[in-house]
């Protein structure tokens, strides 16, 4: 089973360091953020299950960075304030958040709600990457997410399937990360690529083996002995190349 990685963003030093410790000892990876700079760097860097959001933070105001993340992508998001009246928490609800949790908590409390929201919604949920205008690059290979256009590094045009350039997406948007072939079959199903119709209809373990081979035969150099789609003994495969994301 995966571990969850939680992004802990709060402005209050003492508070973040707290909640990243506690959340280390009960076996997630806690990333601490203060702004929402921070929380974008994170985001744009890898995978993030779920966010823990102060809403007070310092000039910056938590329901608004929820609801801009919100309307960019569906990772969970549970705000913690001190503000704790039920229009609050009704704010909070609104612009998208998936729990509200008042402070002081019991950091026991915590944990189990943030449990409670990761089993009910999909971790492929955040596997996805969401904005559709960036530029990737990776291994002399460049893939442009608003055109979905795909080119080589001899810049020729490498044609995709719809299932083909939703896996690309998933794994362009979490290098380096491990991801099993449960997650990849959830990811797509988040994409509506599942629904399309394609050679590989199931989400099914031998499916995506299907899948990544076939992606593997248009992106790698000799397929057979892969070098940027690797297989991943006893998880399931890893994008093992730098992905550049430029903002267009």
């Amino acid at each position: 089973m995966a571990i969850s990685r939680i992004l802990v963003v709060d402005d209050d030093l003492d508070m973040r360091q707290m909640m990243t410790q506690f959340l280390r000892q009960n076996g997630s990876i806690a990333l601490p953020a203060a702004n929402e700079v921070e929380v974008r760097q994170h985001i744009e860097a890898g995978r993030v299950d779920l966010i823990l959001l102060d809403v007070m933070l310092g000039d910056e105001n938590g329901l608004e960075i929820c609801k801009r993340l919100r309307s960019e992508q569906d990772v969970p998001i549970i705000l913690v304030s001190a503000l704790s009246a039920d229009h609050q928490r009704m704010e909070g609800y609104a612009v998208g958040a998936d729990d509200y949790v008042a402070k002081p908590f019991n950091p026991d409390l915590l944990l189990a709600r943030v449990k409670a929201v990761l089993s009910r919604t999909q971790r492929s949920a955040s596997l996805v990457h969401r904005r559709n205008t960036n530029i990737f690059h990776f291994n002399g290979w460049s893939y442009n997410a608003k055109s979905s256009e795909v080119l080589s590094p001899d810049q020729v045009q490498v044609t995709l399937s719809h299932r083909e350039m939703a896996l690309l997406r998933v794994l362009l948007a979490n290098p380096h990360i491990p991801l099993t072939r449960e997650e990849i079959a959830k990811s797509l199903d988040v994409t509506g690529a599942s629904q399309q119709s394609d050679t590989v209809s199931e989400t099914s373990g031998r499916a995506i083996d299907v899948l990544v081979g076939r992606l593997r035969n248009k992106i790698e150099v000799t397929p057979k002995d892969p070098q940027i789609l690797k297989t991943e003994r006893g998880v399931g495969y890893v994008f093992a190349v730098d992905v550049e994301v430029l903002d267009r």
